[in-house]
């Protein structure tokens, strides 16, 4: 397993391997083979098909850390910390420390940069280790009117290295940078001395996450353009279903061997 310093040494080195876990079976699936997993709080909308990832509760994400810190037992985990559990820092603080007293999470992450930076620096300064997002925030999608590509202009790149460096600042080990475009996001990277993992970020970052629906071809409703499909499993899971279905009609299964006859 990956230990903070581990990861944080990696900056600069071969890029870290990051995917989104929300129940023991994939996560025992995960474990041991990527550098960190992230119980992402898109959970809410691969998971529970909501719009965004608003609605998720402290409950919800707290259950399903549950289940994936059972299945990982040697990988390096973080739980995102949903919309609304971190407004301040007595409230984040109260929030961030369940997951440690009720879990074996590792870490926190927390969507934001300089309005966030004081918020990450009372969580790191009780013992709490975050790693930051910055750039497109799903948590933000109303706020902002809907998911909008950053670093298009030089303005707005000097404004994500400046939250950039004010999550470093404030003792953030890692920070994802979600869809942000490749030559700024390369910029926010050598801006800082963390690690920067990307989503929609181009290659050079320090490393890159995917959620795992997107990546298994398990989530069909829409491909984003940043998301390779690795398998197909949507229609690898429909013809074992019509199989299913055929040898249940046609008496085919079960089969002998399937079965107790003494």
């Amino acid at each position: 397993m990956k230990t903070i310093t581990a990861i944080k040494n990696n900056k600069g080195k071969i890029p870290l391997t990051v995917i989104t876990a929300y129940d023991a079976l994939f996560a025992s699936l995960f474990d041991g083979k990527v550098d960190i997993i992230l119980v992402g709080d898109s959970l809410n909308m691969s998971f529970n098909a909501a719009p965004d990832t608003l609605s998720a509760t402290m409950e919800v994400m707290l259950y399903h850390s549950k289940a994936v810190c059972a299945g990982a037992k040697d990988t390096f985990i973080v739980v995102d910390m949903p919309f609304g559990t971190y407004t301040d820092e007595k409230i984040a603080l109260l929030n961030a420390s369940r997951v440690y007293t009720e879990t074996k999470a590792h870490a926190v992450k927390i969507e934001g940069g300089v309005s966030r930076a004081p918020i990450i620096k009372a969580l790191t300064q009780n013992s709490i280790a975050v790693m930051g997002h910055i750039g497109l925030m799903p948590q933000y999608v109303r706020s902002e009117g809907g998911y909008k590509i950053r670093g298009r202009t030089e303005e707005d790149i000097l404004e994500l290295i400046a939250d950039a460096k004010a999550v470093e600042k404030a003792g953030a080990f890692s920070m994802v940078i979600e869809g942000v475009m490749a030559d700024a996001a390369k910029r926010i990277s050598e801006a800082v001395s963390i690690p920067t993992i990307g989503i929609g970020a181009g290659v050079d970052t320090d490393g890159q996450v995917l959620v795992w629906s997107d990546m298994l071809g398990f989530f069909t409703a829409f491909q984003p353009k940043f998301a390779k499909r690795y398998l197909d499993g949507a229609s690898l899971v429909q013809d074992a279903l019509d199989s299913y279905i055929k040898e249940v009609h046609d008496r085919s299964f079960p089969a002998p061997e399937h079965t107790y006859t003494k």
